[in-house]
């Protein structure tokens, strides 16, 4: 036996109560019962007189139970005009941070959705109090640093954002069905969304891979849900819809609006309207002529459901449009909206209820397009309805609209927490001017709060069920930021140098705001750095306090007969790493000074350099014995006194030489330097004898001469 379902499709101008008979997943429309309101009850789908709207669900109800017996139990839709769509956008400063994960986009994601949620309460100022669901999301695009970018997975930068297109389901618009329902005498067995129900019968999973467009065109607004990548990715409505065609139709043949309505359902019937303006007179127009007439109403509506649709598709034409409801019916509507998202023609069309696969329905029930949406709702509210659950989030109850698989994120959302909650605060920056240069010293980065499930690790991705206890940890705040002089330069500003075998630290001078100061000196805001690095041989040597070196490495000068005299011999040289160097050569870390070692010049040293010959000397043979005969050639006195040849004479002295005997040696100069003489036993003839021949005393002698004197008796 077939299992009876009841619907209510409770819309703007009326209610629609459908029978439905389900037998092994076929279903068959029994019955239905149209009703109109008798005031305006409802305004946007959302129920302003709870008791206007139940006194005409009773009716429906009473019609029905009298063909198919009492009726308690009801499945109804939450209208898809009550969805609010909102688009958001968040920005991250990601600057040394590590590397994007999964769960650090899903949480940026998360601060967007919420920054959507709250432009919502901040534009809703009516209900402002008012509590939303988010029903969906989809990423519109990521940037990082202003590119547009397909992923942030494993990407570093300066600035991260995402912007979302969210959804949300106002809490009222569920709690003014329950109560409308209840003074019907009507329990709720299953709900759903309109959007939802619609696409379920007309859009099957298997298409919703596919960037389709469901328009459901009513009498007050048009419901547009995106199908993609098998999902429904965003819902959206505009105020717009088959009323505007109504009152076009009123204002140019003046009929009143009841009349226009009937008029404008003629023309999908007969090829000549007849039309009974204010006035009483009956006037029969073709229908090419009454569309005509309301192109201009048509092409309005066109546009605006296109508008909406890129709006939600991110600026994109999808692949089809399909259209339900009653203002689905007006002329060329499908040509105009094909036109406006440049499709083909054939991509835009109107369904009904014979495109509904596994249904049947009984002789009476029509096959329009507006039954759509109620047969979804009996099936949908049946086979995937939506219901409440309840988690906990630290330790607080939270009650949950079941619209979908849902995560701890949405329950994050649902207990109202921020999601900077889910990141510590950075820490305050600092800034200073280095050298003339402004830099910014960043605080540290707050730390990622910790989520548990059941006191299981999670994520805000992380599936939930009834009943979870979810737990959240808030993140550490990150410190300010906190920086030392030492911080701001870099390490071959610091050197270790050996000097003369002692090793030395040499660190840059520092001054602070005017004052000297160190390495570790701690800084402020705004606070004024001068850094100047030691580089040169001449600076590290007087900043380590070695000045003395300068005097070891001064040019060797002398004076000397009154003019200053450099011997490069006698000085000491500056060496780096053992090679000479200027004292402004740059010195690298771990280098080594050094000084050449240099001798100290004896008179003798300097006359050799200025050569110069300070004395004569040569050897002679006199008598057979070897006799060495020595004479000054200069007088040479140091800083007035009289200087021996081996002196020592020092840098800076004045030395002055003089010239004395300047000629040759005879043979007489030999008895100066010997100690010979004539015995008092040799007497008679003598000879002079240089190298064995005959010479004199007053001859000139040379080194190496045979010299001799020999006596004969």
């Amino acid at each position: 036996m077939a299992e009876k379902l009841f619907a209510l499709d409770i819309g703007t101008r009326s209610v629609v109560g459908i029978i439905l008979e389900e037998k092994n997943d076929f279903y068959h429309v029994a019955d239905l019962v149209v009703e109109e309101h008798k005031e305006r009850a409802m305004l946007d789908g959302q129920i302003h007189n709870v008791l206007a709207v139940a006194d005409v669900i009773r009716h429906v109800k009473e019609n029905l139970e009298q063909t198919h017996g009492p009726l308690t139990k009801v499945s109804v839709a939450a209208a898809g005009r009550a969805l609010k769509t909102e688009q958001a956008l968040v920005e991250m400063d990601v600057t040394n941070r590590p590397l994007f994960s999964e769960e650090d986009i899903s949480r940026l994601e998360l601060a967007a959705v919420q920054q959507a949620q709250q432009q919502l309460l901040t534009d809703d100022i009516e209900n402002k109090n008012s509590h939303y669901y988010c029903v969906g999301y989809s990423v519109l695009y990521y940037r990082l640093d202003g590119e547009e970018i397909g992923s942030l997975v494993d990407q570093q930068g300066s600035t991260a954002s995402v912007e979302v297109i969210a959804t949300f389901l106002p809490r009222v618009v569920v709690e003014s069905l329950l109560s409308a329902l209840k003074r019907a005498d009507l329990e709720m067995e299953g709900l759903t969304l309109e959007p939802i129900a619609a696409i379920n019968v007309l859009i099957p999973p298997s298409m919703r891979r596919l960037n389709v467009a469901l328009v459901d065109i009513g009498a007050g607004t048009s419901d547009i849900a995106i199908t993609d990548k098998g999902t429904v990715v965003a819902y959206g409505m505009v105020p717009t819809a088959g009323d505007e065609i109504t009152e076009a139709m009123s204002d140019h043949y003046l009929l009143d609006f009841p009349l226009a309505e009937e008029a404008k359902r003629m023309i999908n019937h007969s090829e000549e309207i007849r039309i009974q303006d204010i006035l009483g007179f009956d006037q029969f127009f073709p229908k090419a002529e009454v569309i005509e007439a309301l192109r201009p109403a048509t092409s309005n509506l066109a546009k605006s459901i296109a508008h909406e649709i890129l709006r939600l598709n991110n600026q994109q034409s999808p692949k089809a449009i399909m259209l339900v409801g009653g203002g689905s019916l007006t002329p060329d509507i499908t040509k105009h909206i094909a036109a406006e998202l440049e499709l083909p023609e054939n991509r835009v069309a109107v369904r009904g209820i014979d495109a509904i696969q596994s249904l049947t329905k009984a002789q009476h029930v029509s096959s329009s397009p507006e039954l759509v949406t109620p047969i979804g709702i009996a099936i949908a509210a049946r086979k995937t309805p939506i219901h409440y659950m309840s988690v906990q989030v630290n330790e607080k109850v939270i009650r949950l609209f079941e619209l979908k698989e849902m995560t701890v994120g949405d329950a994050l959302l649902a207990a109202n927490i921020r999601a900077r909650s889910l990141y510590g605060k950075p820490g305050m920056a600092l800034a200073v001017n280095v050298n003339g240069r402004d830099i910014m010293i960043p605080g540290e980065h707050g730390q990622p709060a910790t989520l548990h499930v059941n006191n299981e690790p999670a994520n805000t991705k992380s599936l939930i069920k009834n009943g979870d206890v979810i737990h959240l940890i808030e993140g550490r705040d990150g410190a300010n930021a906190q920086v030392t002089v030492r911080d701001l330069i870099d390490d071959a500003s610091i050197k270790t140098v050996i000097i003369e075998g002692t090793m030395y630290m040499v660190e840059p001078l520092i001054q602070v705001n005017g004052n000297t100061a160190n390495l570790d000196s701690s800084l402020q805001e705004r606070d004024k750095v001068t850094i100047k690095t030691i580089d040169s041989a001449e600076e590290i040597i007087k900043t380590t306090g070695q000045s003395h070196i300068f005097q070891k490495i001064k040019p060797y000068f002398i004076t000397v007969d009154g003019k200053s005299v450099l011997f490069p011999e006698f000085s000491s040289q500056l060496l780096l790493n053992d090679v000479p160097i200027k004292l402004q050569y740059p010195v690298q870390d771990s280098d080594i000074l050094s000084i050449s070692k240099s001798m100290s010049p004896s008179v003798q040293n300097i006359a050799d350099q200025l050569q110069i010959k300070l004395q004569d000397t040569i050897t002679i043979s006199f008598q057979g014995k070897q006799t060495k005969l020595e004479k000054n050639c200069v007088s040479v006195h140091v800083n007035g006194t009289s200087a021996k040849l081996d002196d020592v004479v020092s840098a800076g002295s004045h030395v002055t030489i003089e010239k004395l005997d300047t000629n040759p040696w005879i043979f007489q100069d030999v008895f100066r330097f010997t100690d010979w003489k004539l015995s008092d036993q040799q007497s008679g003839q003598f000879a002079i004898l240089r190298n064995g021949q005959s010479s004199t005393f007053d001859e000139p002698i040379f080194g190496g001469d045979q010299l001799e004197i020999n006596f004969s008796s």
